[in-house]
């Protein structure tokens, strides 16, 4: 994996901010997009731009292959049995939100039981929130260990026969931690229950097999993945999506239209009411053929390097508090003692440094933790350990400013 080459195809990292040169540490809530992806969005617009599955002509046949062949490369890339599987949605946030409205509302009753962990994304907890009010059940949490982790007794004490949903994220935004989805599907099965997996924080930087997992729905972003925005996937077994109906209703999705009574599409298009998110799909082809391209395993070892490294190099500095646990992807989140994590993000973006900084959309998780906010650097394949240097450096004079000064 040769770094230098794939920072080439990434021109937003070539420039200047506030007189340095960027170091963008921000991966995880949106990552840079490669020339790959710049060049297949703007040339479905130069060249090919029309409508899909509705027009005979040229130029709709060709955005339909195009539409549908980055349905193909989803379905492969995740390793789904077929395409009637791979849904497009506008991210993991909508994908998140069908299924609970879709299937949840349809398949939870009062009594039954939700469960989820503290440490999951606002997508993944909202709306989990919403049916349980809305049908009268229970909405239980896995507790964590002291590093942020999952402890499998505590997933077996808290799943019960009572149980219809376990929603949980692959890998979480804050901490880190790897769960182990495939161990907690096994779970779940095993009280009858469905496993809906939040891939946003995985599917950019790990190989993922959702027949392996087992999962029965899975959902990710493709701008997290190098893709554009507006874009993501719902995946779900063809048995479950079948019975459910659809959220969205108007052109596109429907087989027949009577006077006072409709009938849907087949899968996956029952889902994807309206003209769909056409460039988006196939800027995310382009994505997901440039990161096939470096390797998943290239990009998940190189990753785990620089959250190693930069867990060496942060653990020098003084007053920093560091969450999650040692094992972790390309994520790392910290305090300074008497620094907001405002001001840290600030004072770093003056030296051109980009960090996230607040409650990283897990305010549960941030009262779990016993903070309001927190800082966070998270890395991605165009990352090196020179930008983790001038990174920690950086922090260190963040610290001795604010000690000196205030």
């Amino acid at each position: 994996m040769n770094i230098h080459d794939i920072r080439e195809q990434f021109p937003i990292l070539h420039q200047e901010v506030n007189g340095n040169p960027l170091v963008y540490l921000d991966s995880a809530a949106t990552s840079q997009k490669p020339l790959k992806v710049i060049e297949a969005v703007d040339k479905y617009y130069r060249e090919y731009n029309s409508n899909v599955h509705r027009g005979v002509h040229t130029l709709g046949t060709r955005a339909t292959d195009g539409y549908e062949g980055a349905r193909e490369k989803v379905r492969e890339f995740i390793n789904a049995s077929s395409t009637e599987e791979v849904i497009f949605t506008r991210g993991t946030t909508t994908a998140l939100n069908t299924i609970a409205a879709s299937y949840g509302r349809a398949n939870v009753g009062e009594g039954d039981e939700i469960v989820i962990t503290y440490m999951e994304h606002h997508s993944n907890i909202i709306p989990w929130q919403q049916v349980a009010k809305a049908t009268g059940a229970t909405l239980k949490y896995i507790p964590l260990t002291d590093d942020g982790s999952l402890d499998l007794e505590e997933v077996r004490n808290t799943v019960t026969s009572n149980t219809k949903i376990v929603a949980v994220m692959h890998v979480s935004n804050v901490l880190g931690t790897i769960n182990p989805v495939k161990e907690i599907a096994r779970i779940a099965h095993e009280n009858e229950a469905v496993m809906v997996v939040d891939g946003a924080q995985s599917a950019p930087h790990m190989k993922v097999d959702v027949q392996d997992l087992d999962c029965d729905f899975y959902a990710f972003s493709g701008h997290k993945m190098g893709g554009p925005t507006g874009i993501g996937v719902l995946y779900g077994k063809k048995a479950l999506l079948e019975k459910m109906e659809p959220v969205e209703f108007g052109g596109e999705m429907i087989d027949f239209v009577n006077l006072y009574d409709s009938t849907w599409k087949e899968l996956p298009w029952k889902f994807e009411g309206g003209t769909p998110i056409i460039a988006g799909a196939i800027g995310l082809g382009a994505a997901i053929d440039f990161l096939e391209d470096v390797g998943l395993d290239n990009i998940a070892a190189h990753e785990h390097k620089l959250a190693q490294y930069a867990l060496e190099k942060l653990s020098t500095v003084e007053g920093i508090t560091i969450y999650g646990p040692k094992e972790r992807a390309g994520v790392v989140t910290f305090n300074l003692d008497e620094v907001h994590p405002h001001d840290v993000a600030t004072v770093l973006d003056a030296e051109g440094i980009a960090v996230r900084a607040g409650h990283h959309c897990a305010q549960p998780l941030m009262k779990y933790l016993n903070v309001s906010a927190t800082a966070r650097a998270s890395f991605y394949l165009y990352n090196t350990e020179e930008e983790i240097d001038r990174f920690v450096s950086s922090l260190i004079k963040t610290k001795e400013y604010f000690t000196n000064v205030f």
